[in-house]
């Protein structure tokens, strides 16, 4: 039996597989594309081309595909075969670089937010060889970024390049600011944590809402839920640690460093967490692993739910975005350092961060706007909408005896004075966690917590690599040329943590104290994507973002439609799901258990007159009561719906979903779950939340 280290990343086109099949110039000239950004010669496609062909035709792929992430927030595929005709009749296998370095979908059939008119169909997929190549089933994918006709970016994978290129530029001005000369790349890194839940296959199908939505719109709370806190690192079911194992294997061919598994909070929820990398990479492999997640769970006569808040009652799904940078050298920039110019470093970034955090909080909560993880923020199981940062005490020490010019009270009570004394050392583990916190110092990294299960991480990374870089770009702005660079650097770095105090919270973000704390410092508080998404298009976001070349204007406007119009069809197919699971399910159910109890009690009344029937008549009114109240909840959803259209644009439609549809859906709900309590569950008509929970 193969070992993990021997199948290991065996269907991708990695490192290994490009020095054995490549000759040496042509490796060392593709090395220099993926660790340097420089320019790709079309005659080294061509032989990375054949040899990636060949060694694609040996693993029994027969097609090969421009794998892109469109704004839709999945991948998209066209598959084009590897054979061309012979002139005997037969066929001959070609790939060549052209075809490698660029394909031609259809560009009008994928969100573009008015970039592109219908009858426009021109776009292109572009080659990124900095993620490496891979087998799906038969099929070489091509990792590629998606751009219109014109050059607008249709995808998350182009702005994500861009953004570590910004990042990378204005890191390095700083670094060389320090006498690093020899570093030639900065590069982002992430460890996205994913949590999942999983349910019966069976169950799954019998249930219209999770079909059409993900998530469950009806269902009253099961009589046990999280409370006794015993399956968060309780024992794996068999049937669930069967599918981990398929899906570590599955994963870990394809290159994907799958590390930690375990049982998360809620009953049949669970996480899976990789080791961290480069940014870009990190996000097709979180793509990746989303597909497969998917793929294998169905193998398993299960169903794997990625949707932000599946369950009401029980807490919902984030992704944890765990972001570092660091250089070509292999140095963690956001590591303190033994030596003082390292120390002051180190601090010059931290600082840059929470600036970045603090200035760009508003792109940072759009970034995770979704009509799913709406549901999520601020349910006392995530961060709340609020932004802010917890850096633990020690570090926080160090910023307030810094502000302050006053002693550092650790170990020596050293004076802090930027580049003469030692930051006092400590270990990544400091400080205790804090798990309500939105953007947390973990050691050597941020752990962002705000993102949603079923999110892309290119969005939140792209403006957190964008946001950085502004700060790298002021601080460099202003110490390049200055005559003593340790006093400007030291008064920049108080200025910075004077400025942006208000963003630095180590408390409870449950806290309904703190929102109203928050409040008092200026802090913004989202709590929905049509709150939050209109400010992407805020001047100074935008200034920010086209200076940088992450977006240009048309961009952005363009991706400010297509996120509010994914949440405003997000909520709309699921007020016409609870509609339909209302009139032809939920109400006809109520009623036949109603009339049944009601001709049992006329049954024993007639046997004896004498019976009272006290309950069944208690009982007959009540689901009487919750039936009619569902028929008017349900047809004043339904008109709410239809007035959707009278909307002038799509900021008004949001308006009118999070005022009117999403309160008028919770109404509905609310008496549709209090029948369901009453009714008997032979006339229920599909899988009830203890079957759903505990049915794995």
């Amino acid at each position: 039996m193969e070992t993990v280290k021997e199948y290991f990343g065996c269907n991708v086109f990695d490192d290994r597989e490009m020095k054995a099949n490549l000759p040496a110039k042509v490796y060392q000239s593709l090395k220099k594309t993926i660790d340097e950004g420089a320019t790709l010669d079309v005659s080294v496609a061509n032989i990375v081309a054949e040899a990636m062909k060949e060694w694609a035709l040996k693993k029994g792929a027969t097609h090969y595909t421009h794998w892109f992430q469109p704004l839709t927030g999945i991948t998209a595929e066209k598959h084009d075969s590897f054979i061309s005709p012979s002139p005997d009749g037969g066929v001959i296998m070609e790939f060549s670089g052209k075809e490698l370095i660029k394909g031609e979908p259809d560009a009008s059939s994928f969100p573009t937010g008015g970039i592109r008119a219908t009858f426009e169909a021109r776009g292109y997929t572009t080659w990124d060889p900095t993620s490496y190549a891979f087998i799906k089933g038969k099929t070489l994918c091509i990792p590629t970024a998606f751009c219109a006709y014109g050059g607008q970016a249709l995808d998350k994978k182009t702005p994500l390049l861009r953004s570590m290129e910004a990042l990378n530029t204005q890191a390095l001005r700083i670094l060389r600011l320090f006498g690093n000369d020899t570093a030639k790349r900065v590069t982002s890194s992430v460890g996205p944590e994913q949590e999942y839940f999983l349910i019966t296959k069976e169950m799954y199908d019998k249930r219209l809402d999770l079909r059409m939505s993900g998530r469950t719109l009806f269902g009253a709370k099961a009589p046990k839920g999280q409370e006794m806190d015993d399956h968060y690192f309780g024992i794996i079911k068999p049937r669930v640690q069967a599918y981990m194992e398929e899906l570590n294997r599955e994963l870990w061919k394809l290159g994907i460093l799958a590390k930690t598994e375990h049982n998360e909070v809620a009953p049949s929820q669970h996480e899976l967490a990789p080791i961290y990398t480069t940014t870009n990479v990190g996000t097709d492999h979180n793509q990746l692993t989303m597909e497969i997640m998917q793929k294998i769970a169905l193998k398993h006569g299960l169903v794997c739910l990625l949707h932000e808040k599946p369950f009401a009652g029980v807490n919902g799904s984030g992704k944890h975005n765990n972001w570092s940078i660091s250089t070509d050298e292999g140095q963690n920039l956001l590591s303190p350092g033994a030596t003082p110019y390292e120390n002051a470093q180190f601090l010059l970034f931290l600082c840059a961060v929470i600036k970045a955090v603090d200035d760009y909080q508003d792109l940072l909560r759009l970034s995770v706007a979704t009509a799913g993880n709406d549901h999520r923020l601020g349910a006392n199981e995530a961060p709340p909408a609020v932004v802010s940062m917890f850096l633990g005490d020690e570090l926080q020490g160090v910023l307030d005896a810094i502000e302050n010019d006053t002693p550092y009270a650790g170990a020596e009570k050293t004076k802090i004075q930027l580049g003469v004394d030692v930051l006092p050392l400590f270990s990544r583990d400091t400080t205790d966690r804090n798990r309500t916190s939105p953007f947390a110092f973990t050691g050597n990294k941020f752990e962002f917590r705000m993102l949603g299960s079923s999110n892309s991480i290119a969005c939140a990374n792209i403006m957190l690599n964008a946001a950085v870089a502004e700060s790298l770009k002021i601080y460099a702005d202003r110490l390049e040329g200055v005559g003593d660079f340790e006093t400007a650097l030291h008064e920049m770095i108080k200025k910075t943590i004077k400025d942006h105090k208000r963003i630095m919270f180590n408390g409870n973000g449950y806290d309904d104290a703190w929102i109203a704390e928050a409040e008092k410092r200026g802090l913004s508080n989202y709590k929905t994507t049509a709150d939050c998404m209109p400010h992407l298009l805020d001047e100074k976001n935008v200034k920010m973002l086209t200076s940088h070349k992450v977006f240009t204007i048309e961009e952005m406007q363009s991706r400010t439609e297509i996120m509010l119009e994914n949440y405003c069809k997000s909520v709309t197919i699921e007020a016409n799901t609870m509609i339909q699971m209302a009139k032809t399910q939920i109400i006809p159910a109520i009623e036949k258990y109603a009339m049944d109890v009601a001709a049992g009690a006329n049954t024993k009344k007639q046997l004896n007159s004498s019976i009272a029937c006290g309950y069944e008549s208690s009982l007959v009114s009540k689901l009487s009561e919750y039936s009619d109240q569902a028929y008017v909840q349900t047809a004043e959803l339904e008109k709410a719906v239809a007035e959707l259209s009278e909307a002038k644009d799509i900021i008004e439609e949001s308006a009118m979903i999070r005022d009117i549809v999403l309160p008028k859906m919770e109404a509905l709900r609310s008496s549709c779950d209090a029948a369901e309590e009453l009714t008997a569950k032979s006339y229920w008509p599909f899988p009830t939340y203890s079957d759903l929970l505990f049915g794995v």
